[in-house]
C-alpha cells in the first residue's frame, strides 16, 4: 500500500503544522481587492514567526536616526477647509502645533551597516495628538516591491545575506523579484540614484499605502501621504559617490541630521495628500489600492495640509531612537484604513513585532506613550511600569461594562464610516495588476544620467546571476520599455560574470589577502 505521507526529502512548501501550502502568494480576502479576514492562519503563522526572527534588533529598519519636532497644520487642503474631508483634530486649526518624533532608517541591513547602501529609507513619524498617537509609517520611495503581505517574509529573506555563508549576493534578490513581476517598478527606482538618498534631510517621504480620511458625516475619501522637503534640494547619490563616502564614513546621514539640528538648521518637510473618491476607479489602468503604483500627481495633485520641523535631537539614542515603536494601525479619529491588503498585513505585523521586540508594555515607555491621558483595563505583562487607571476609576474593576465605578465608553465624535462588502472569500490577485506600465513611465521620465546610472547598477548586480534570472529580468524590463530591456541585455552581454558570487565580495576578499604587511605572531 502506497503511503500518503509526504517524503521527508520533499521540496513541497508546508507550514509549521506540516500542512502543504498550495498558494503562498495570496491571502484570503473578500473579493480580490480585500479586505482580509482574521482566519488567515498560514499568513498569521508566517508573519508572526517572521516578526520574531531577530533579538533585540528590529527585524527590518534596524539602522536608524531620529529627532523631535512639531507638525503645524494649515487648516486647509487644496484651498478648502480640511474638515470637508477629515475630522482628525490635528489638521483642523491653522497654526495648531502637534509634537512629533521622526525615525529615519535603512530597511534590510543591520544596526551598524553603512548608510550608503542601496536600500529604501524608512520615514516614520509619531504624532502625539490630543486624541492619542498617530503613526505615519512609510519610506522615501512612494511605492513598494509587493502588494500582498504573504510575500513579505520571503522578500526580506531574499534581500538578506545567504543563510549559509552570511554573504550578500544580488542573485538572491533577483531570484525573488524575477518571479515577482510586480516588483519591476520598485526595482527601477531602487537601482537608479533614488536608491541612495544623499542624507535624511534632503529626501522625500511617503506613507506608501493608501489610507482613508473620514469627515464628521462618516463620508470617506482615499488618500496618500507625501513628505516634501522644504528649503533644501532633493539629492541622491550615484554608486561611485556612495562608495567614496562609505570608504571614510559609515554614519554620514546620522551625523548630518544631528549636526544640522545642533547648528539650528532645522529640517522641514511639507505634508501633502493626494485625494480621490473611495471607489474602484475603473477609468484607471491600475487599482488605486495597489502599493506598487503611483497616483499621477498631474491628475491627483499634491495638496499641502501642514509642515513639520525637527528642532531637537534625542538625549539618549537607545531610549528614544531604538525603543521608539511605530505601527500602521495607530490611527486617530478621522483617519482610517483602506482595503489595501499590504496595509492590513502591516497593521498586524508592526505592532506585533513591537510587543515582541520592546515588550508587552512598550507603550508605557516615554518615547511611545501618548501625551494625553491613558485609561485602559489592560494589566500586568512583562515590564509593567504603572496601571493605566482613569480618574476616579474603582481600582477593583478592570473590566467594562460595569456599574461599580469602572471605565466608560467615549461619546462618538461623528458618524461611523461603514463601508459595505458583498463578495466571495477568495485567494486572488487584484484584477488590474499592470505590473510594467508605470515602470516604463518612470524609466522614460528619468534624465539621461539617471538612466545611465540605472543600467550600470543593474548590469553590475545582474552579471553574477544565473542566466535564467537574467532572462526573466530582461523580459520584465523589456515589457516596461523596449529600450530599457535592450540596454540591460547589451550590458550583460558585454559584462560577462560568474554566477553565484558578488564581484565586490570576491574583489574585496582577494585584495585583503594580497594587501597588508607581514608580521610575526605573538
Amino acid at each position: 500500500m502506497k503511503s500518503t505521507e509526504q517524503d521527508s526529502n520533499s521540496s513541497t512548501l508546508t507550514n509549521r503544522q506540516g500542512h502543504p501550502i498550495s498558494d503562498n502568494q495570496n491571502i484570503r480576502t473578500i473579493g480580490n481587492r480585500g479586505p482580509s479576514t482574521l482566519e488567515n492562519y498560514h499568513f498569521i503563522e508566517k508573519i508572526s514567526h517572521f516578526d520574531r526572527e531577530r533579538i533585540p534588533e528590529r527585524v527590518v529598519h534596524a539602522r536608524g536616526a531620529g529627532a523631535h519636532g512639531y507638525f503645524e497644520a494649515y487648516g486647509t487642503v487644496g484651498g478648502e477647509p480640511v474638515s470637508k474631508y477629515t475630522r482628525a483634530k490635528l489638521f483642523q486649526e491653522k497654526g495648531k502645533r502637534t509634537p512629533v518624533f521622526v525615525r529615519f532608517s535603512t530597511v534590510v541591513h543591520g544596526g551598524h551597516s553603512p548608510e550608503t547602501l542601496r536600500d529604501p529609507r524608512g520615514f516614520a513619524t509619531k504624532f502625539y495628538t490630543e486624541d492619542g498617537n498617530w503613526d505615519l509609517v512609510g519610506n522615501n520611495l512612494k511605492i513598494f516591491f509587493i502588494r500582498d503581505p504573504l510575500k513579505f517574509p520571503d522578500m526580506v529573506h531574499a534581500f538578506r545575506p545567504d543563510p549559509v555563508t552570511n554573504l550578500s549576493n544580488p542573485e538572491r534578490m533577483f531570484d525573488f523579484v524575477s518571479n515577482s513581476p510586480e516588483a519591476t517598478h520598485m526595482i527601477t527606482f531602487l537601482f537608479s540614484p533614488w536608491g541612495i538618498p544623499a542624507n535624511y534631510r534632503q529626501m522625500q517621504g511617503s506613507g506608501v499605502n493608501t489610507y482613508k480620511w473620514v469627515n464628521s458625516g462618516g463620508e470617506a475619501v482615499l488618500v496618500k501621504y507625501h513628505w516634501e522637503p522644504v528649503k533644501v534640494e532633493i539629492k541622491n547619490l550615484t554608486q561611485a559617490e556612495a562608495e567614496q563616502i562609505q570608504g571614510k564614513h559609515t554614519s554620514h546621514a546620522t551625523q548630518d541630521l544631528y549636526e544640522a539640528i545642533e547648528r539650528g538648521e532645522y529640517p522641514e518637510w511639507e505634508l501633502c495628500v493626494q485625494i480621490i473618491s473611495d471607489d474602484e476607479h475603473t477609468e484607471l489602468d491600475f487599482d488605486p489600492l495597489d502599493p506598487t503604483k503611483l497616483w499621477d500627481h498631474e491628475k491627483f495633485p499634491f495638496l499641502p495640509v501642514g509642515k513639520m520641523v525637527l528642532d531637537r535631537n534625542p538625549e539618549n539614542y537607545f531610549a528614544e531612537v531604538e525603543q521608539v515603536a511605530f505601527g500602521t494601525g495607530v490611527l486617530v479619529d478621522g483617519l482610517d484604513f483602506s482595503d489595501d491588503k499590504l496595509l492590513q498585513g502591516r497593521t498586524f505585523s508592526y505592532s506585533d513585532t513591537q510587543r515582541y521586540r520592546v515588550g508587552t508594555n512598550y507603550l508605557q515607555l516615554p518615547i511611545n506613550a501618548p501625551r494625553t491621558h491613558v485609561a485602559t483595563n489592560q494589566r500586568d505583562g512583562q515590564m509593567a511600569y504603572h496601571v493605566d487607571r482613569g480618574a476616579g476609576q474603582n481600582p477593583h474593576v478592570n473590566y467594562e461594562p460595569s456599574s461599580l465605578g469602572g471605565l466608560k465608553e467615549a461619546a462618538p465624535s461623528g458618524k461611523e464610516h461603514e463601508p459595505a462588502y458583498n463578495d466571495k472569500l477568495v485567494r486572488q490577485k487584484i484584477d488590474r495588476t499592470n505590473d510594467f506600465g508605470q515602470a516604463g513611465d518612470t524609466y522614460r521620465k528619468f534624465e539621461n544620467w539617471e538612466r545611465d546610472e540605472l543600467i550600470a547598477n543593474l548590469v553590475n548586480a545582474l552579471k553574477v546571476c544565473h542566466p535564467v534570472i537574467q532572462r526573466k529580468m530582461i523580459e520584465h524590463f523589456t515589457n516596461a520599455d523596449a529600450d530599457y530591456g535592450r540596454r540591460v541585455a547589451e550590458g550583460l552581454a558585454s559584462a560577462g560574470g560568474q554566477a553565484g558570487t558578488s564581484d565586490s565580495n570576491r574583489e574585496g576578499a582577494a585584495a585583503a589577502a594580497k594587501s597588508g604587511q607581514r608580521t610575526d605572531g605573538y
